[in-house]
């Protein structure tokens, strides 16, 4: 199912208004942004859980995302 959160992953990088709308949930409520995250899959079609969305984001070298993900894990 991790091939489902790279996909998502790369369809909402390619839209501008989800990954910046995502990007200020992210800012305030981490864990609200790993929700809208799922809700934008099912809308798509594409089911990923909130488990595989960091399991996948983890693989991702890039700092702000693994900063995000502290957080969304509760560790900021």
């Amino acid at each position: 199912m991790s091939s489902n959160a790279q996909k998502l992953y790369d369809l909402i990088a390619s839209d501008s208004k989800k990954k910046q709308s995502l990007f200020l949930t992210a800012l305030t409520n981490p864990k609200k942004a790993l929700d809208k995250i799922c809700d934008i899959g099912q809308e798509l079609d594409i089911y990923v859980t909130k488990e595989e969305v960091i399991e996948y984001l983890s693989t991702i070298d890039d700092e702000a995302t693994k900063m995000w993900l502290i957080k969304a894990r509760g560790g900021l």
